[in-house]
C-alpha cells in the first residue's frame, strides 16, 4: 500500500510548476561586447539608451561582436532587403533582454531581429493578409482617430516608436520606409490633428475610452503628452484613458526621468480629482524582458495613482506559443513588477507574417492550458482582433472550418463605419488560419484561389 501510494505521488506532477525557478534580475549587459566599458549610470540614462539605439546591421554587429554568427547576420540583412515590414530600430536595454548563446533560437531576437530563413517559403503571407490588416484608417474620424467600438476610440498621436517589433500590425504607418512598403504619412500637423481629436471627443458623448497610441507614447514629448491628456481629462464624456507603450519595457529608463514622472504625476492627480481612471497598457512577449528596470518604472506609476499597469503581448510562434512560455511571462509580471497580464493578441494577418502566426484552435488550446494557476483577474484572455469586428475572445467563434483554416464570427455593435448598414448585426466575419497548418485538402483549395485571383 505505501508503494502505491508513493507511486501515485510521484506521478501527480502539475503540468505547469511553481514557484519559477528563473532569476529576476538585470542582465549583465558587459558580457556584449559593445556595452563592456558602460558605467551603471550610463545604462540608466535614457539619453544614452536612445543615442545609442541600434539602427542597422552594421552597430548591431559592433554590439554582439562575435556571438552574432554570420549566417544570421546575412539572414538578417537578406530579410530587411526582400522581406521585412519594419526598419531595424531595437534599444540596448532590450538587446540586453536577448540570450545571446544562441541567437538563432532565441525567442526575443525571433520577433525583434526577424531574419529571412526565419520565414516561410511556402506561405510567406497569407493571400488575405493586408497593409493595414485591421483597416483602422478606414474608421477615422479625424486623421489618426480610429472610431471601431461604441464606446472607445484609438487616438494615433504619432508614428515612430522608440524600437520596431518585426510583427507590428500598424506596418502600414509606424516607422521608416523599407523596400517592401513604402509608408503613409501623416498630412496634418500634430498640432492640428491633436486639436480635431479633442473636438471630435467633446462633440460625441458615447465615447468614454480612449486609448492613447501610435506609434508609442514614450517618442511623444512629455510636454506635448500631458498637455493632450489633460485636455482629455477636462471632457466630461472621458472616463478611462489609456497610455500604450511598449517603451515601459523596451526604454523603461524614459519611464524613471525627472521630468516624464513629474509629468505622470501631475496626470494621475488631476485624474483621479475628476475621477477617471488612468493606466498604462504594455508590450511584453516573454518572461526575459521582466527585469528590475521594467518593475521600477511600473512601481512609480502604480504609486503615483496610475489606477493600473497592464499588458497586452501578442501571441507568437516560437516566441511564447506554450503554456510553459505564457505561464512564465504571466508569472514574472504579477509577482515582480506587478504588471496585470491583460491580453494576448493572435498575431494580426500583415505580410510576411506567417511564421509568427498560429491557427485560431491552438490558440483555443493555450487559452486552456493557463487557466487555473493565476488569479482570474490576473488571466489574460487570448483574443483574435477580427477585421471589421474587434477584439473576440478565442472561444467565441460562430463556426470554424478546420479544412479551410477560414473561422466565421459575429459582432454586438457597429463600428464608425457601418452606422447606415442595416445587415452588420446579422453578418459573419472571417479570420483565416496559416495555411500550411490545413491538412493537403485545404492547401489545395488555398493554391486553386491564389491561382484563380
Amino acid at each position: 500500500m505505501k508503494r502505491k501510494a508513493a507511486s501515485r505521488r510521484d506521478s501527480a506532477e502539475q503540468p505547469f510548476h511553481y514557484p519559477l525557478e528563473r532569476a529576476y534580475a538585470e542582465p549583465d549587459w558587459t558580457r556584449l561586447a559593445g556595452y563592456r566599458r558602460v558605467t551603471p549610470a550610463e545604462w540608466e540614462s535614457a539619453l544614452w539608451q536612445r543615442k545609442n539605439t541600434v539602427k542597422n546591421l552594421a552597430e548591431l554587429k559592433e554590439v554582439l561582436g562575435s556571438v552574432l554568427p554570420d549566417d544570421l547576420a546575412a539572414s538578417i540583412d537578406r530579410d530587411q532587403r526582400e522581406r521585412a515590414t519594419m526598419s531595424l530600430l531595437i534599444t540596448p536595454h532590450m538587446i540586453n533582454t536577448f540570450d545571446e548563446r544562441d541567437l538563432w533560437a532565441d525567442p526575443l531576437r525571433r520577433y525583434m531581429l526577424p531574419a529571412f530563413d526565419d520565414r516561410r517559403t511556402d506561405w510567406p503571407s497569407h493571400p488575405r493578409a493586408s497593409r493595414d490588416s485591421l483597416h483602422e484608417a478606414e474608421m477615422w474620424k479625424v486623421e489618426g482617430l480610429t472610431h471601431r467600438y461604441p464606446t472607445k476610440v484609438l487616438a494615433e498621436m504619432l508614428s515612430t516608436c522608440p524600437q520596431y517589433c518585426g510583427h507590428c500590425t500598424r506596418m502600414d504607418l509606424v516607422g521608416n520606409s523599407v523596400p517592401q512598403v513604402q509608408k503613409l504619412r501623416f498630412a496634418l500637423a500634430p498640432k492640428d490633428r491633436y486639436l480635431q481629436m479633442l473636438e471630435y471627443l467633446r462633440s460625441t458623448p458615447s465615447v468614454r475610452d480612449v486609448v492613447v497610441s501610435g506609434g508609442d507614447v514614450a517618442n511623444l514629448p512629455i510636454e506635448q503628452l500631458e498637455q493632450f491628456v489633460s485636455a482629455l481629462l477636462d471632457v466630461p464624456n472621458i472616463r478611462d484613458i489609456r497610455l500604450a507603450s511598449k517603451g515601459l519595457m523596451g526604454i523603461p529608463q524614459h519611464f524613471l526621468q525627472d521630468k516624464v514622472l513629474q509629468a505622470l504625476d501631475r496626470l494621475a492627480h488631476k485624474a483621479f480629482e475628476r475621477g477617471v481612471s488612468l493606466a498604462l497598457h504594455t508590450h511584453v512577449n516573454h518572461a526575459n524582458q521582466v527585469t528590475p528596470l521594467l518593475g521600477r518604472a511600473a512601481k512609480k506609476l502604480l504609486e503615483m495613482g496610475f489606477r493600473d499597469v497592464r499588458n497586452q503581448g501578442v501571441l507568437l510562434r516560437g516566441v511564447n506559443d506554450s503554456q510553459k512560455s505564457l505561464l512564465e511571462l504571466c508569472f514574472m509580471l504579477q509577482d515582480h513588477a506587478h504588471i496585470v497580464p491583460y491580453y494576448f493578441y493572435m498575431c494580426d494577418m500583415i505580410p510576411s507574417s506567417e511564421h509568427w502566426r498560429t491557427s485560431v484552435a491552438e490558440a483555443q488550446s493555450l487559452q486552456h492550458d493557463i487557466m487555473g494557476y493565476l488569479p482570474g483577474f490576473a488571466t489574460p484572455r487570448i483574443v483574435c482582433d477580427v477585421p471589421f469586428v474587434g477584439k473576440r475572445w478565442v472561444h467565441q467563434v460562430a463556426e470554424y472550418d478546420r479544412e479551410k483554416g477560414i473561422s466565421y464570427w459575429t459582432k454586438n455593435y457597429r463600428t464608425g463605419i457601418e452606422t447606415d448598414d442595416a445587415e452588420t448585426l446579422a453578418r459573419r466575419y472571417e479570420y483565416y488560419d496559416p495555411i500550411y497548418l490545413l491538412p493537403e485538402s485545404g492547401q489545395r483549395w488555398w493554391r486553386d484561389q491564389a491561382r484563380a485571383a
